[in-house]
């Protein structure tokens, strides 16, 4: 039995279980259409009977020994290293992700998951002094008890596996949606890897649904006193609006309009090889990906003739063949978007260097220049294999046009003076910025996060403490009081 026939279900309580919800997802294949699974969604009765049963799991799951906790941690990477051909398998046909993606996803969710056995021991307490000579003053970090965790499809497996590790590793216990394109990846493989791994029923569970079926139930819940959430900005505004009406703390970590910088001193062919990296890994379906390539005017020539030549040396195709760089995008209807993107930047006076074409759900990428300042596509996610060559006239215009985006993600600059790129990249108004270097990276102990319309919030290591526990006031009286009456 695979994956998908086995992990086509609810998982509550402990238990595998059918949804009750009007429809079914259909789980495809994005490469070649092949259904991989049924599952008829949760309704609401579902979403409630999950928060519940993480109500009445996390009392004991907080209260287990810290060292005993991060166990379960140890055991989930050992599954992890024994299963990962059909992991890597799983993320291929639902993700339609190529071999290096695969491999990349997994090694980050090996990383995030030892990072979770450091930080089962990291919510640390204080003791503060007190102007009443008596009294004691202890702060103690505490889960925040339940938290709904909301994860996207382009890396489903680990983005699951990033909040929802750190969140079991610090007392509490989880409820996860998945993205309806990557349920399993995203959602029944981390119940299976955490089941098998030992965790108490209940601490975990999984609900494959959706808003056309259960509306806002999952945020507005009573139980979850934290929503963490991974995807679109315009979704991103939605939960927090939301939340805030219901008192909830939330984590969001959104989209990007990435600029990756070359000045006029970089190393053109390491610059190129970041720069096609950047823009075109997973399809360009990442959210830091460097949608804008702001390259010097006195080097425009030279980068372009290299970038173009190594773009068109991309191979397109199939995710299961270990020499594609290019595979599937999600689905037919994101292809369809891309395509209408391309056209209209055309339509409006760009120059396709590159001119891809698309069949089916693969899609080849396009390089464009010669955009106008007001360009639509200029302030925009693009969520596939489009890059656009932005040239410049010294670093002050380099800086104003990278800021030129209601985001503010992830980032690079390359040059041949590695201060010289720590002065621009201060200026950069994003969360993550790389000095000679892609603008696609991912570390467990560095805070994680955006400005702007990028997110609120950071994850990864200290910051998991910030956003999946509380502080707790508790002070001792040693001596006595003396009351006003």
């Amino acid at each position: 039995m695979s994956y998908f026939e086995e992990l086509a279900f609810q998982y509550i309580d402990g238990e595998w279980r059918s949804g009750t919800g009007s429809w079914d997802i259909v789980d495809f294949n994005p490469y070649d259409g092949e259904k991989l699974a049924s599952i008829t969604v949760a309704g609401v009765a579902e979403i409630d009977q999950a928060y519940r049963a993480a109500e009445r799991a996390q009392t004991g799951w907080a209260a287990t020994n810290p060292y005993t906790r991060r166990l379960v941690f140890e055991r989930a990477l050992r599954i992890i290293d024994d299963r990962e051909a059909d992991l890597a398998a799983a993320i291929t046909a639902e993700c339609g992700g190529t071999a290096l993606k695969a491999a990349f996803e997994l090694h980050l969710v090996r990383e995030f998951l030892r990072e979770a056995i450091h930080l089962a021991l990291r919510a640390e307490g204080r003791i503060l002094p007190s102007p009443d000579d008596t009294k004691e003053n202890r702060l103690y970090r505490v889960p925040v008890g339940v938290v709904g965790v909301i994860s996207p499809f382009n890396f489903p497996f680990l983005l699951s596996v990033k909040s929802v590790a750190p969140a079991l590793a610090l007392g509490n216990a989880v409820v996860l949606k998945p993205h309806q394109n990557t349920p399993i990846c995203g959602g029944g493989l981390v119940a299976k890897v955490f089941e098998e791994a030992g965790l108490p029923a209940g601490v975990l569970n999984v609900v494959v649904t959706d808003i056309a079926e259960i509306g806002d139930a999952l945020i507005e819940h009573p139980v979850p006193k934290v929503i963490s959430f991974t995807g679109s900005d315009k979704v991103g505004r939605h939960v927090a609006t939301v939340a805030a009406g219901h008192f909830k703390r939330t984590v969001l970590e959104l989209g990007g309009n990435s600029a990756l910088i070359v000045l006029d001193d970089a190393d053109l062919d390491y610059a190129v090889d970041a720069a096609v990296f950047s823009r075109f890994i997973h399809q360009g379906q990442v959210c830091m990906a460097a949608n804008r390539v702001l390259v010097d005017r006195s080097v425009e020539q030279e980068f372009t003739e290299k970038f173009v030549a190594k773009v068109r040396g991309l191979k397109v195709g199939d995710p299961g063949d270990p020499a594609t760089h290019i595979g599937p995008l999600i689905h037919a209807g994101q292809a369809e978007a891309i395509g209408a993107l391309v056209e209209q930047a055309v339509a409006d006076g760009a120059t396709a260097l590159v001119r891809g074409g698309a069949e089916g759900t693969l899609v080849s990428p396009s390089v464009l220049t010669g955009l106008k300042a007001d360009a639509a596509i200029l302030s925009q996610e693009i969520f596939g294999p489009v890059a656009l060559i932005i040239p410049f006239d010294g670093e002050e215009e380099a800086i104003r046009l990278a800021n030129a985006t209601p985001y503010g993600l992830s980032g690079a600059v390359h040059t041949g003076d590695v201060e010289r790129g720590v002065r621009v990249a201060k200026r950069i108004d994003s969360g993550m910025i790389h000095v000679n270097d892609g603008t696609v990276h991912d570390e467990p102990i560095v805070p994680f996060g955006g400005e702007k319309a990028s997110g609120v919030g950071r994850l990864n290591g200290d910051a998991m403490v910030d956003a999946f526990t509380t502080t707790k006031w508790i002070s001792i009286q040693h001596g006595r009081t003396t009351f006003p009456f």
